[in-house]
């Protein structure tokens, strides 16, 4: 057999395996477990994120009460910035600053929805040189408001500790650190630590949990409260 005849053979085995790739870890695998939720669902997941393919995701454990200026303007003083949206661009420049180390300190984030709906806004504060480690946030406008009449804003809250593929569907994806607890917690110290904060309060959550699994298979724990902030109002 002639080396031509064998690279065209390699080539199409590879591109074989890239279609199959392709094909399991973004259309089938997050069929099955969608199929997998719906028939095994054990407790309800009102305050969880899914992924857009109905995965339970990340749990809500964050929440602040104020208007979008003012959550922009509390995470910027606080020094955090405000994640990109997710475009053909920003997927490649996250891609070069994970490869080579490269700053994005506002690199995007993956859509999650709650109630049917992907976040509102996003923030992140990056560890090290590259989008592979970082705190970040996502946040969700409610119809509720706090008792100045302000919007509450509901948020989950996770540090990104590098990237993978996801446990559950070979998908490429950032892993999560177990401890959203800490995660939330730093979050609202930065905060508070900023002087954007009046006060804070707990509200019920996803529910007590050391066994918990996000949409990319990570394993969390949490005590499954929400922290709700109160921001300072801007003049």
């Amino acid at each position: 057999m002639g080396q031509r005849s064998l690279k065209r053979r390699a080539t199409t085995w590879l591109v074989a395996f890239l279609a199959f790739y392709l094909a399991f870890a973004y259309f089938a695998a997050p069929e099955f477990w969608t199929f997998r939720d719906r028939n095994f669902r054990s407790h309800s997941f009102e305050m969880v994120t899914h992924t857009p393919q109905g995965i339970p995701g990340d749990p809500i454990n964050v929440g602040l009460v104020g208007t979008e200026k003012e959550l922009v303007h509390a995470f910027a003083v606080a020094g955090w910035d405000t994640a990109d949206a997710i475009t053909l661009k920003t997927a490649i420049e996250i891609g070069e600053s994970v490869l080579f180390g490269r700053p994005y300190p506002d690199a995007p984030v993956s859509r999650l929805l709650f109630e049917g709906r992907a976040q509102d806004l996003a923030f992140e504060k990056p560890v090290g040189n590259s989008a592979d480690r970082r705190h970040h946030v996502r946040f969700w406008h409610t119809d509720t408001t706090g008792d100045d009449g302000r919007p509450l804003w509901l948020g989950s809250a996770s540090f990104d500790r590098g990237i993978g593929l996801s446990h559950d569907t070979g998908a490429i994806t950032h892993h999560i650190g177990p401890d959203i607890d800490a995660e939330r917690d730093f979050l609202i110290h930065d905060l508070t630590a900023a002087g954007m904060l009046i006060s804070t309060s707990d509200i019920p959550g996803i529910g007590a949990t050391r066994t918990g699994r996000n949409g990319g298979g990570d394993p969390y724990f949490t005590d499954g409260k929400a922290v709700i902030g109160v921001l300072r109002q801007l003049p």
